[in-house]
């Protein structure tokens, strides 16, 4: 808190004019306490806030008993259950129309040399749509498709 004072000529060095008021120097620093008050509440809610914030969507893979994990860096297309309403799958982390993804997929394989791709499908889906999103796979310069299927649970 700043002192004020009243003084005259002889009271201090800080004084300009007789008869008026100086302020202390203390005003001249600076008060970081509310800003790291305002830091860690922010930090906090952040912290909170950072694990709802997650892309993609929500698939439940069938189980295998024979499921063995991915080794390298592919191409995901994921065939949600609202594909039967809708006719969007997901290609990495956007949503193509079904009727897109044959374009699409030309683009992205263009410069790999493995032209493969995984499927991921809902547990919920048929056989049948799954065929639909083969036929616009193999269209799209496909050679390879490799079902994603989560490990039984068991083990």
């Amino acid at each position: 808190m700043p002192t004020v004072r009243t003084g005259d000529s002889h009271s201090s060095s800080r004084t300009r004019r007789r008869g008026r008021r100086a302020v202390d120097s203390s005003l001249s620093e600076i008060n970081v306490v509310p800003l790291v008050d305002v830091m860690l509440v922010m930090l906090v809610i952040f912290m909170v806030t950072a694990p709802m914030m997650q892309r993609g969507l929500s698939v439940n893979l069938p189980e295998s008993r024979r499921a063995e994990p991915l080794a390298a860096e592919q191409l995901f297309v994921t065939v949600p259950l609202a594909y039967r309403t809708d006719g969007v799958v997901q290609v990495g982390d956007d949503r193509v129309r079904l009727e897109a993804l044959a374009a699409r997929l030309l683009t992205d394989l263009a410069d790999r040399t493995e032209k493969s791709v995984f499927l991921r499908g809902d547990d919920e889906i048929t056989y049948g749509e799954l065929v639909q999103v083969f036929d616009v796979l193999k269209e799209g310069g496909v050679q390879e498709v490799g079902l994603v299927l989560a490990p039984p649970s068991g083990r």
